[in-house]
């Protein structure tokens, strides 16, 4: 048999790649990583965890504002860029620190340094050192595109540079219809920012449930963002107040910073693909079978850069299954449907299942069960916000095949109603199931009849 410095190198410390080189050192396989910027990847260092907290510190705007109506006397308020910026960096830190430690525990080498493919069987690193190994797993993730292409595009930041800015921006552009930049527009105009969202569609969200969309976009609105629908920026210029931007519909806006969020792609050039002969896709993805392999059997890849589903906790589990089937002989395939989703707008979104164009294309007659209703903490607050809830049910099974929710937690009801959606459970199973009052979740119990039909 031949000899190998590894059994496994996996080229990139993200979250997929770093439970799959712990999980296939815990089978017994001799592991190395290797990483040239910080361990943990897009989701701990600069996306969904980051994200995530400095959409808490942009809630904390309406909870002061709330409480007035519960009857706290709450005085002038004040918030400062700087120390959420440096508390956000303490965090991701020492997740960063725990994920090494993880690493370390588990017998994995953590190489600082970038590798790259030198043939199916060795990965090469700066300095001239060079290993051979069994398998190689690259797992390096995505990273912003910044387009359009138009003059001034150098003048632009990526969601990469939107969590450092040096000060909070008193105005910003935000170019983009996705979540990610939906996300940033509403972080913005909570912490006191004007934001303007520049689109190329009427709605954002290309993808979602158009009823989602639609609600969304009303929240939107409603917390003070400017949207430009249709007209995305045609030029950034340089001025001595910060930015101007002129968009399609020849609006000029001036503003402090524009960040543009409008796609990301699989970050696989100069990684050596080519020379080993690893099929990609047009946008360099790299392609791969069920089982995560590309065409060249030693190679495999998992997470944003095969570009199949690209979420941090797909990323987690296709590395888990990778190293379950090859290192602990179990044969495990990755279930990419019913993958729940939230959006961390204000308000939020949570979604598992089929949209209603999808459900109709699928199944024909729908039974459709809707719910718009005031949270309980906004009638004290006498705040104009209201919560959606749609389930979507085949009407010949009565299979439950999709439900979309949009206000408070709803993100953490969509993790459960995965659940439940996973068990191929019916509206008769949610219609049994004992309300828990008061709460918002008790509405998806307490849905009797269907608000329309679709046929």
């Amino acid at each position: 048999m031949t000899q190998y410095d590894y059994d496994l190198v996996v080229i990139g410390a993200g979250s997929g790649g770093v439970r799959a080189a712990r999980i296939a050192a815990g089978y017994g396989a001799k592991v190395a990583i290797c990483e040239e910027f910080r361990i943990g990847g897009t989701c701990v260092i600069r996306g969904c965890v980051p994200k995530k907290l400095y959409v808490m510190a942009s809630r904390f705007r309406d909870d002061f504002e709330d409480a007035a109506g519960f009857g706290w006397r709450v005085g002038e308020v004040e918030f400062d860029w700087k120390t959420l910026v440096s508390a956000k960096e303490g965090e991701i830190s020492r997740l960063s620190g725990l994920y090494a430690q993880n690493l370390e525990k588990a017998g994995v080498e953590v190489i600082r340094a970038r590798g790259v493919i030198a043939s199916p069987n060795e990965v090469s690193f700066a300095g001239g050192k060079r290993v051979s190994t069994r398998y190689i797993l690259v797992a390096t993730g995505g990273a912003p595109v910044l387009r359009p292409e138009i003059p001034g595009l150098e003048l632009a930041i990526s969601s990469n540079e939107i969590f450092d800015l040096p000060e909070l921006p008193r105005s910003l552009l935000v170019v983009g219809g996705g979540y990610i930049a939906v996300e940033f527009a509403s972080v913005f105009a909570r912490l006191g920012s004007k934001a303007h969202l520049s689109l190329r569609a009427d709605l954002p969200l290309r993808g979602f449930d158009e009823d989602l969309r639609r609600r969304l976009d009303e929240g939107l609105v409603a917390a003070g963002i400017e949207i430009h629908r249709g007209a995305l920026p045609v030029s950034l210029e340089k001025t001595a107040s910060g930015l101007s931007a002129t968009l399609q519909d020849g609006a000029r806006l001036d503003v402090d910073a524009a960040l543009l969020a409008t796609g990301r792609a699989p970050l696989t050039q100069g990684l050596g693909l080519e020379t080993a002969g690893v099929a990609t896709k047009e946008n360099g993805a790299i392609i791969v079978d069920a089982y995560s392999r590309s065409n060249i059997p030693s190679i495999y890849a998992v997470g944003d850069v095969t570009d199949r589903l690209n979420l941090t906790p797909v990323a987690i589990r296709e590395g888990h299954a990778f190293a379950d089937t090859v290192f602990g002989g179990k044969d495990v395939v990755v279930d990419h449907a019913l993958t729940p989703t939230a959006v961390f707008t204000t308000p939020e979104i949570g979604t598992v299942g089929l949209t209603e164009a999808e459900a109709k294309a699928k199944y024909g007659r729908l039974n459709v069960f809707e719910a718009s209703f005031r949270p309980m903490r906004a009638t004290l607050s006498k705040r104009a916000e209201k919560v959606f809830m749609k389930i979507l049910v085949d009407a010949a099974s009565d299979l439950v095949v999709g439900v979309h929710i949009l206000g408070p937690e709803a993100g953490e009801m969509a993790q459960l109603l995965a659940i439940s959606l996973r068990l191929r459970a019916r509206k008769a199973d949610f219609d049994a199931t004992m309300a828990l009052h008061p709460t918002l979740a008790e509405e998806l119990v307490t849905m009797r009849s269907p608000s329309r039909i679709v046929e």
